[in-house]
Order: structure tokens, then sequence, then C-alpha cells
């Protein structure tokens, strides 16, 4: 969210073929034993190895939207914006999600409204393997877990473990409230040009 906070227009790649441990279906949070890893299940396909990134289903066999939000409950309660933002929150685990895509899209269209954002952005219509702006796909990687040196920011579950970087914008949000959007805009990191 650094790069899109200071980004001057944002193009998201959706022609790609979808890759298994992307933070494309995962984010992490504080939680009382330290990180908790929030995670989509989505529908393999058996017909084909590779499905593009927009056709991805989502798993709805059980209900991991309930339990994710009891997870957010229990996480963020006690921290100072959690409230203010609640009921905003509540439609993203309460609808159906069906695809991966469009239901990213809803919470970065949120979370793009919360933080007051006006970057412009767009979505790809076909895959580039060397796009003529710079080429921050790599960030999707779970394997490639960025060690960005972020200036850390009062987390309310900080007394029992300690500051932890890289969580969801979520954390920031119900942390610093108002104050999330000049945090990222303040942040000073600096992004690989060319990725193998």
């Amino acid at each position: 969210m650094v790069a899109v906070a200071q980004a001057e227009k944002v193009v998201f790649e959706i022609e790609d073929n979808y890759q298994k441990q992307t933070y494309r279906n995962r984010a992490y949070i504080a939680h009382a034993n330290g990180r908790l890893l929030l995670n989509i299940p989505i529908k393999h396909s058996k017909e084909r190895q590779h499905q593009k990134t927009k056709e991805i289903a989502i798993e709805n066999s059980f209900p991991w939207q309930v339990e994710h939000w009891k997870s957010i409950q229990t996480a963020y309660r006690t921290s100072p914006f959690f409230e203010y933002y609640e009921d905003d929150l509540i439609p993203i685990f309460q609808g159906k999600a069906t695809h991966l895509l469009a239901y990213n899209q809803q919470i970065f269209d949120l979370f793009y409204e919360l933080l007051g954002l006006d970057t412009p952005y767009s979505s790809t219509s076909e895959y580039l393997k060397n796009p003529p702006q710079q080429d921050l796909r790599y960030l999707a990687q779970v394997k490639r877990e960025p060690n960005y040196p972020l200036t850390p920011y009062t987390q309310v579950l900080e007394a029992h473990h300690g500051y932890l970087p890289n969580l969801s914008i979520l954390d920031l949000l119900c942390n610093e409230g108002p104050n999330a959007l000049t945090y990222l805009e303040s942040q000073q990191i600096e992004f690989k040009l060319n990725v193998d």
C-alpha cells in the first residue's frame, strides 16, 4: 500500500497465470499470539494446470468469511479506530464472494476509500513480461516477503509480542485511523527495478 499511496498511477495485473503462495489470497493481521494468517480458500482446476488470475473461483464449502471476521474482531476490537470502520468492513464478510479477483477489488476499493486515496488505477488487458511501467508484481509473492524498514507505528497488541511488520493495511487503519494515509506517504522504501 506504500507503493499505491506514492504512485502517480497504478495498473493491476489480472492477465497473468495464477500462482499459489502469493498475497492474492492471503493477509496477515496482528493477533494475541502474533501474526495470524487469513487465507481465502480457492477452487483448484482439475482440468487445467494454468488458470488466469481473473478466473480463480473461491471455495465456499465452509464459512471462512465468518471465521475471518471473528478473528479480525478479536484482534482489533480494542484498537483505537476499529469501531469507526467496523460498519464499512462488515459487508466484505457478509456478501457471497465467488471470484478472487472481484473480491480483492471490492476490498481494495473499500480501503482506497477509507484511506482517502486518489491515485488513478486500472487493470491490464494483456500480459506483458516486461511492462513499460515500474514492475512491482513481485510484491505479491510470499516467498519474497518484503522486509522494508518501515517506521513502526503503535499496534494495539504490541505489548504481547512487540511490533509486527508487514501486516495487512487493516492493521494500520485500525491503529492509526485517519493518519494512515500520511503514514503511507511518509515511508521511504526502494523498490527493485528489474525482477527475474
